[in-house]
C-alpha cells in the first residue's frame, strides 16, 4: 500500500513495482532466511533476520531481466545501484557544532564511521552529488567510482545472476583479476575489443542515468527533508505524546532558543515533518535497478526506452525500477537521530588528525541549495 500510493505517485509509476501480496507457508521463509544469513557479512546477519511468523510475502518481478530475454535466450545485463542522499542538507535547525553537514555529504561522513567499526576495508570513492549533478562527466566520475568500490552500492547482473559487486559489503574494490573476468563476461553485450568493454560498459550506465531522468525524481523525494534529523526529531516526540530527551539533553537554554518554534507548531505540522522525513529516508536508502538489452537492427516495435552507445555503435532497450522502497517505522527515529550525531562526531574527530586522507575529499565546492 505504501509503495503503490506514496512512492508510485512521486517517483513515477513506470518506475515502480508495487508487488503482489502472496501466502507463504512458514517454511518458506525459513528457507529464504537460511539461503540469505549465509550470504551476509556478520555485522549485517541481524538485519537481514526473516520474521517466520508472518503469512504473507510481497511477490516483486526480478526486474535484472526482460521477460522476452528469458524466452528468446538473448543477452541481459544489468546494474543495481544505491544512489544515497544526493544533496547537502540545509536546514537552520542543524546545530552549529554539527555544520559540517552543509559541506559534506552524509554518505562521505558515514564512510569514516563504517571503516572505524570495520564494516569496509576502504573509503570508496563515490560521491553522490556527482551521480545527481545532472553533468554527464560528473555522472560518468560517479559510476566510475561506484565500479571501483563498489561495496553493497553497486552490483552488476548477466541474465539474472550476480556478477559483480557483494550481497552485502563484501565487496571493497576492483582486483584486476576481478576485472578482467568482468571484461570477459560482457563480450557478450557489449561488442568492443578486448580491454575497451568494460569503460564502454560504465558508459552506458552513464548515458542511461543521465538520459533517463530517473535520479531527479528521486531527488525531488529525498528533499522532502527539509527539517533534517536535527529538526524532525522534535516533531517525533510532540507525535508520541513523549517528553524530548534532545531538548533535554542539549540543556535548557539551547533548546527554548532554538527549537520552541517547533515544540510550539500544531500537531498536524508535527505530523506531516516526521512523515516527510520518513517518506525522504525511503528515498535516500533505495536502489535503482537498470536492466539492458542489446536491440537487434530494423527492431522499432520495443515498447522499452532506448539509449545508443556511440562507442560500439549500438542501441540498447532499458528499462529502470526504484527497488528497496519499504516504509521505514516511526520508531526508528531515535536511532536515526543517534546514528546521525555518531556519524557526524566520528567524522569531526577523524578530521582533526592531522594526516587522515578524507581531509582532501571533502565535498565543500559544491554549494548547498534548497
Amino acid at each position: 500500500m505504501f509503495v503503490q500510493n506514496v512512492m508510485a505517485p512521486l517517483l513515477g509509476s513506470q518506475h515502480i513495482d508495487a508487488g503482489i501480496r502472496v501466502l507463504v507457508p512458514r517454511e518458506f521463509l525459513e528457507s529464504v532466511e537460511k539461503n540469505v544469513l549465509c550470504q551476509r557479512p556478520a555485522w549485517r546477519i541481524e538485519a537481514a533476520k526473516v520474521n517466520t511468523n508472518c503469512d504473507h510475502a510481497l511477490l516483486l518481478s526480478d526486474h535484472s531481466v526482460f521477460p522476452h530475454s528469458i524466452v528468446k535466450g538473448e543477452p541481459c545485463i544489468s546494474v543495481e545501484i544505491k544512489p544515497k542522499c544526493g544533496f547537502l542538507p540545509f536546514s537552520r535547525f542543524i546545530a552549529e557544532g554539527n555544520a559540517i553537514k552543509k559541506s559534506v555529504t552524509r554518505f562521505r561522513m558515514h564512510q569514516i564511521l563504517k571503516l572505524h567499526q570495520q564494516e569496509i576495508a576502504q573509503i570508496s570513492e563515490y560521491e553522490p552529488l556527482d551521480l545527481f549533478s545532472g553533468s554527464k562527466e560528473k555522472i560518468h566520475k560517479a559510476v566510475k567510482a561506484l565500479f571501483t568500490t563498489p561495496q553493497n552500492n553497486f552490483r552488476v547482473f548477466l541474465n539474472g545472476s550476480l556478477i559483480y559487486g557483494g550481497l552485502g559489503g563484501g565487496t571493497d574494490s576492483t582486483s584486476f583479476m576481478v576485472g578482467e573476468a568482468f571484461e570477459d563476461v560482457l563480450k557478450c553485450v557489449i561488442q568492443a575489443e578486448v580491454g575497451m568493454r568494460m569503460e564502454s560498459f560504465l558508459h552506458l550506465v552513464s548515458e542511461t542515468v543521465s538520459k533517463s531522468g530517473v535520479l531527479d525524481r528521486l531527488l525531488e523525494v529525498q528533499k522532502l527533508d527539509i527539517f533534517d534529523i536535527e529538526g524532525a526529531i522534535h516533531a517525533y516526540y510532540d507525535i508520541v505524546s513523549e517528553p524530548c530527551t534532545v531538548c533535554r539533553d542539549l540543556g535548557e537554554d539551547i533548546a527554548s532558543h532554538r527549537y520552541t518554534s517547533l515544540h510550539s507548531i500544531p500537531s498536524d505540522e508535527s505530523l506531516k515533518i516526521v512523515r516527510d522525513y520518513l517518506i525522504a529516508a525511503t528515498a535516500k536508502d533505495c536502489s535503482l535497478m537498470i536492466s539492458f538489452a542489446p536491440r537487434k537492427d530494423g527492431d522499432s516495435a520495443s515498447p522499452y526506452s532506448n539509449v545508443y552507445l556511440a562507442s560500439t555503435d549500438q542501441s540498447f532497450d532499458y528499462k529502470a525500477y526504484f527497488i528497496d522502497l519499504d516504509m521505514k517505522p516511526l520508531k526508528k527515529m531515535q536511532y536515526y537521530y543517534e546514528l546521525d550525531q555518531k556519524i557526524v562526531s566520528c567524522y569531526t574527530q577523524m578530521m582533526k588528525t592531522e594526516h587522515h586522507p578524507e581531509k582532501a575529499a571533502s565535498s565543500g565546492a559544491y554549494e548547498t541549495t534548497s
